[in-house]
């Protein structure tokens, strides 16, 4: 048999089968473990927060150097610009990386391009709102908040350059929006970091005028922190445009279509509403709480300080939150979906807990950072025992919102910041009504976090995440 030969079938190559296809490529926001993957994106959003709340401890040190009362006017326009900041970077740049890691989730990276370039036009846009409406009634607005003499015209130095410039953060932050929905936390981060100790050598240096360069008081503050934004600025729009992202945003031969518009503002435009009744629930309770007097506010304060950092924990997380449930919804993956969330608001539960329960066990140590006041001391131990562990549901109702923005159903989460707001306003009513003590308030923030915390989760439970189910047709029997 070995000498025999056998013939060979002649094969069309046409006919020849093709090789099998190459495993597309696993995306790991998609495919990979959700807990080790929600870490990893989160770890460089927690450096970034961290340092943010460094510039505020920084600007506070400097500004205290020009004078108690560019200290009052900075607290006058604070609300303001952490508004502007949230608004910008939290509500409509939680929009714009919800829609992009949607259409990135589906596979169209065209549509995506497309949203980018959509998301700096509202950008824009936005900025110049906030621009022009600053400008016109911002010396109105900071008189009406209470601001007098030279505070109000410092107040007004500062707002003018901030505000003159407005269009440059909400630009920087929707660039950092675009680059979060593919999934690249790692730039907008370190740009993060490195804006903010560009801000305090800025800030500080133009405010009291190191060296050779003069005095600008609060306008140098504001300078500084335009100045910063705009490096920032200029390396995310050369990683943009250079091709290195996964999407390129199209700014020639660009046709405007409303129905991108739509897809951003129905997350972003509905989500600004939460920073919105934030401030106010933050604002009303403390004009409450002022009428116990200088110490027992002062004592709130040093436990808002508290909130305000471990909030930005829970912020990192939800942050991370927004392009793995955008993409797992855009793929269809609903239930990967509500997985994230839940792992997500379980981590954010448990490391905000932890820390601000230990803090209320032992207050000293938190207390002891800012004042010798035994007064103010005794008031800060006393909120910081009965609100500090409720703190865990702040943590755990920011993870529920950012994940409800990544599946573009961020509605349920800006309610239950509504009913909080009423809660507050209403319950505060009604204790100044009959004489309540400041730990009735202090509890009364306590249950207004749970009251929180709870509707976040439960509008999760009841929000459909995915499409419709569509009717099916009647079978009809075939005719005979």
């Amino acid at each position: 048999m070995s000498d025999l030969g056998v013939a060979e079938i002649p094969v069309d190559e046409k006919e020849r089968p093709l090789p099998p296809p190459d495993a597309p490529a696993k995306n790991a926001l998609l495919d990979g473990p959700i807990l080790r993957t929600l870490l990893w994106l989160a770890w460089p959003n927690v450096i970034a927060l961290t340092a943010g709340t460094c510039v505020v401890i920084a600007e506070t040190s400097y500004i205290g150097r020009l004078g108690v009362e560019a200290l009052a006017a900075m607290a006058l326009v604070f609300p303001t610009v952490i508004l502007t900041m949230t608004m910008s970077g939290g509500a409509m740049g939680g929009g714009v990386a919800s829609a992009i890691a949607r259409a990135l989730g589906a596979g169209d990276i065209e549509r995506a391009s497309t949203l980018a370039s959509h998301a700096l036009l509202i950008g824009f846009c936005f900025g110049l709102v906030f621009m022009l409406g600053m400008l016109i009634f911002g010396p109105a607005l900071l008189e009406l908040l209470g601001g007098r003499g030279n505070v109000l015209t410092q107040a007004v130095a500062y707002t003018q350059i901030f505000f003159g410039g407005a269009v440059v953060p909400w630009l920087m932050n929707t660039m950092s929006g675009i680059l979060r929905g593919t999934g690249n936390m790692k730039l907008p981060s370190l740009l993060m970091l490195s804006s903010s100790a560009c801000q305090i050598i800025l800030g500080g240096t133009l405010a009291l005028g190191l060296g050779p360069i003069p005095q600008f008081g609060m306008r140098g503050v504001a300078a500084g922190s335009l100045i910063a934004y705009l490096i920032s600025i200029s390396v995310m729009s050369w990683y943009l445009f250079s091709g290195r992202a996964r999407v390129v945003p199209k700014i020639w031969g660009l046709r405007i279509r409303m129905p991108m518009f739509i897809d951003i503002l129905k997350v972003g435009a509905i989500a600004c509403f939460s920073p919105l009744q934030s401030v106010l629930t933050i604002s009303i309770f403390t004009h409450m709480l002022a009428s116990f007097g200088t110490e027992i506010l002062a004592g709130y304060g040093i436990g808002a300080r508290l909130e305000f950092m471990l909030t930005s924990i829970s912020f990192a997380i939800g942050i991370a939150c927004v392009p793995m449930v955008g993409m797992a919804v855009g793929a269809g993956r609903i239930a990967r979906a509500r997985r994230i969330c839940w792992i997500a608001g379980l981590v954010a539960f448990i490391s905000v807990g932890t820390v601000a329960t230990f803090i209320a066990a032992f207050p000293d140590i938190w207390v002891n950072l800012f004042t010798d006041d035994a007064s103010v001391r005794a008031a800060s131990r006393q909120y910081l025992s009965t609100a500090a562990p409720m703190y865990a549901f702040l943590g755990l109702a920011t993870t529920c919102y950012f994940s409800s923005q990544g599946a573009a159903k961020v509605i349920g989460p800006v309610l239950a910041q509504s009913v909080r707001l009423l809660f507050i306003s209403a319950a505060g009513w009604w204790l100044l009504s009959h004489d309540a003590t400041a730990q009735n308030f202090f509890t009364l923030a306590a249950s207004s976090m749970v009251l929180l915390g709870s509707l976040s989760c439960l509008s999760v439970i009841l929000t459909r995440w995915g499409p419709k189910p569509q009717p099916v047709a009647e079978a009809r029997p075939a005719m005979s």
